[in-house]
């Protein structure tokens, strides 16, 4: 489904958000009672009523973040000083504690823990970043850029899909901060658009973009492996089909961002515990998940960053297999 124009989003899925969070608050006590009396009928403890408890947080942080950046657009003249450093830092620091909240809430009626493996926050100090990550769901890739603004003090320079924006309050926020959309089918000037994205990275930047393209399913695995042998890469197909949990990295954008920021140092984040949850119906099914998400975090200074576009291809499909055999690790031991 392609995306509607600004327009529309800003004026029909904007306000359809608030008033249908307005609708839910006023019903709610028939929506308690109806997960309390279902809960028994089904498998967990209280799922229905977890659901409903994440989801109304959800909705009211986004209707009062929208009401925020509305707030802010009003400060910054209309509209007019919102590329300001001032309110870029305002931002990003409502963009930190909205989903500190959400992370809190999310985690405690689920039951999850977060353990983080790597280097600790101190190590990071000072130096951009480029962070390449493994695209294993939604859920992690929100957990990621929690933990860069809210544990790390970062501020992120986002590469994602372009359907983020039917969110209205993330189309409104990603758009003001340095971000660049892909469309399902990537684009032309895509690296081109991604070295801008990468370009003059300060002390506390951190440039994110997931190599994969994608979340990772057996079907994408197989069509991206495929994909290589259609283009004459059979050398790439053949180590991607040693790696049963990534989906074939694209090294396009990992060498634009590293072209762009050769001063930046290298981070590769890998996570388990939530990279089988890609719908509702996942979560739902999996409720309470009770269970311990991993994030491991390897850390490569500049000046350790091969250069050249084979050497750079190389050092991307060896960090992937490393990725690949921690992930296969953490699998092996639950």
């Amino acid at each position: 489904m392609s995306l509607p124009p600004v327009w529309v989003r800003r004026t029909v899925l904007a306000p359809a958000m608030i008033l249908l969070t307005v609708l839910v608050l006023t019903t709610l006590p028939v929506w308690l009672l109806l997960a309390a009396a279902s809960s028994p009928l089904l498998p967990g403890r209280w799922r229905a009523l977890r659901v409903l408890w994440v989801g109304v947080v959800a909705m009211v942080l986004e209707c009062v973040l929208l009401v925020a950046l509305f707030g802010l657009w009003l400060a910054a003249g209309f509209g007019a000083a919102l590329r300001t450093p001032r309110m870029q830092y305002l931002h990003y620091q409502l963009a930190a504690w909205y989903l500190r909240v959400l992370y809190r809430e999310a985690a405690r009626a689920l039951r999850l823990r977060v353990e983080v493996e790597g280097p600790s926050p101190d190590d990071y100090l000072d130096r951009p970043l480029l962070v390449f990550c493994r695209h294993a769901g939604p859920g992690d890739s929100f957990l990621l850029i929690h933990a860069l603004t809210n544990w790390y003090a970062r501020e992120p320079r986002i590469v994602l899909t372009e359907a983020m924006q039917w969110d209205p309050a993330l189309d409104v926020l990603f758009n003001r901060l340095p971000t660049t959309f892909v469309p399902g089918r990537g684009g032309a000037g895509l690296e081109r658009r991604i070295g801008e994205l990468a370009t003059a990275l300060d002390h506390d930047d951190a440039f994110v973009i997931f190599p994969e393209g994608g979340n990772f399913t057996q079907r994408r695995r197989l069509a991206g492996i495929e994909r290589l042998r259609a283009k004459g890469l059979e050398e790439m197909a053949r180590r991607s089909e040693e790696m049963r949990r990534v989906l074939p990295p694209r090294p396009g954008g990992v060498a634009a961002a590293l072209a762009a920021a050769p001063e930046a140092d290298v981070v590769w984040v890998a996570h388990a515990g939530l990279d089988h949850l890609f719908t509702l119906a996942d979560v739902w099914r999996e409720l309470p998940l009770d269970g311990t998400v991993q994030m491991r975090w390897w850390q490569v200074p500049a000046a350790e960053v091969p250069r050249g576009e084979q050497a750079q291809v190389e050092w991307l499909y060896t960090w992937w297999k490393r990725i690949d055999d921690w992930v296969d690790d953490i699998r092996a031991a639950s």
